[in-house]
């Protein structure tokens, strides 16, 4: 999600309007909600400080708001927020260990974000058990979805229907 989208998010979350955000921020009356508008549809890009200033007013970590870093943990952790948010990611146990799982009440989201999952858990699974190699897994998640035959993403037929067809 991008930083634009990460405010208007947040910032209805909060129940705030643009012009009143873009105020609290330091922005004159006529503007403010301009200005706003530009961030959150993408035309214009916040500073280092304008983004500091809008997390410290929407009390949320400057981190909440930027393109998340996944390199970092602190960043991973924001982008899984983010999914949270938009997908329905969820934290939860099974047998005392931690894992992530999707809400069903998401709808449309939640089909799509099965979907994909259970491609990658088939792909993973086939890899664990010795059918496919590490290369053909890799070389399955490197280019994903255009290997993916288990869902309706498929952008090529499986390698069983390409040996019919060419026989």
């Amino acid at each position: 999600m991008a930083i634009g989208e990460r405010i208007r998010f947040i910032r209805n979350l909060k129940g705030m309007t643009q012009k009143y955000l873009g105020q609290i921020i330091g922005f004159p009356e006529k503007t403010a909600d301009i200005r706003m508008a530009q961030y959150e549809s993408g035309t214009r890009t916040p500073k280092a400080d304008v983004t500091e200033a809008l997390a410290q007013a929407l009390d949320v970590s400057p981190s909440a708001l930027a393109v998340p870093d996944i390199d970092t943990n602190i960043g991973l952790m924001h982008t899984l927020f983010a999914l949270e948010d938009l997908r329905g990611l969820k934290v939860g146990q099974i047998d005392g260990e931690l894992c992530l799982r999707l809400d069903k009440h998401k709808g449309l989201e939640y089909i799509s974000m099965f979907d994909m999952l259970s491609a990658w858990y088939e792909q993973e699974e086939k890899y664990r058990n010795g059918e496919i190699t590490k290369e053909e897994y890799d070389q399955w998640r490197y280019n994903y979805p255009k290997y993916d035959t288990y869902s309706r993403r498929a952008k090529v037929p499986s390698q069983e229907i390409s040996d019919l067809f060419t026989k």
